[in-house]
């Protein structure tokens, strides 16, 4: 699964950039002349992408923490104790948890 969930954590990172520069465009365009997104196709479709990317992550119990990164939790179990298995983009597998109260700076590894 990490394969699938790699390429979708690559789209939804090119997708979050489009509607960053499209919004600091905008903003722009707004001091400039009151503009808006009209005429940026791009950025409805980044939109669009974000939005069903994160949605399929949702819909398969992955936890999105950090887009830029790729930073994903899934549940998991060590020990006999719920916690969260966390990945980030790159890693070769997944080799770490972290409790369920706890974040990226209580990762252990498995």
């Amino acid at each position: 699964m990490l394969g699938e969930v790699a390429g979708r954590l690559t789209r939804i990172r090119e997708a979050r950039r489009v509607v960053i520069e499209t919004a600091r465009l905008v903003r722009d365009r707004v001091a400039d002349d009151g503009g808006g997104v009209a005429g940026e196709p791009a950025y409805f479709e980044a939109a669009r992408t974000l939005r069903a990317e994160v949605e399929y992550l949702a819909e398969q119990d992955v936890v999105l923490r950090d887009p830029e990164t790729g930073l994903v939790d899934f549940l998991g179990e060590v020990e006999g104790r719920r916690v969260w298995l966390c990945w980030r983009l790159g890693e070769p597998r997944v080799e770490h948890y972290h409790e369920l109260d706890s974040g990226f700076v209580g990762r252990k590894p498995l």
